[in-house]
């Protein structure tokens, strides 16, 4: 049985990040667009892991990365995913805090 991510050390994380991104690889080189996006998905989500949520913090502002021009204000943080507006909408969405880069 596969652990968790958040059961994962960080070499161990980085182990699976590095398999993640072969098969991203492989993925795209067959044209298996959808295939590719859940393995980016599931990349973002693991390096999240590496990250400390406590340096991001409710009512500051960042840039979404692979989304320029797109800005993101934390309202909450509930684990490794920041919850908020995106572009000053009133939608509420949910991003992992490794895709969230500090203006």
């Amino acid at each position: 049985m596969e652990k968790r991510y958040s059961e994962m050390t960080n070499y161990e994380l980085n182990i699976e990040i590095s398999a993640l991104q072969q098969k991203m690889q492989k993925a795209e080189q067959m044209g298996m667009v959808n295939e590719f996006a859940v393995y980016e998905r599931k990349m973002a989500v693991a390096k999240s892991y590496l990250l400390d949520p406590k340096n991001f913090k409710p009512g500051q502002t960042y840039t979404i990365e692979g989304d320029p021009g797109s800005t993101f204000e934390i309202l909450y943080m509930n684990g490794i995913f920041a919850w908020g507006y995106r572009n000053h909408s009133t939608e509420l969405e949910a991003f992992p805090i490794s895709l969230l880069k500090p203006e």
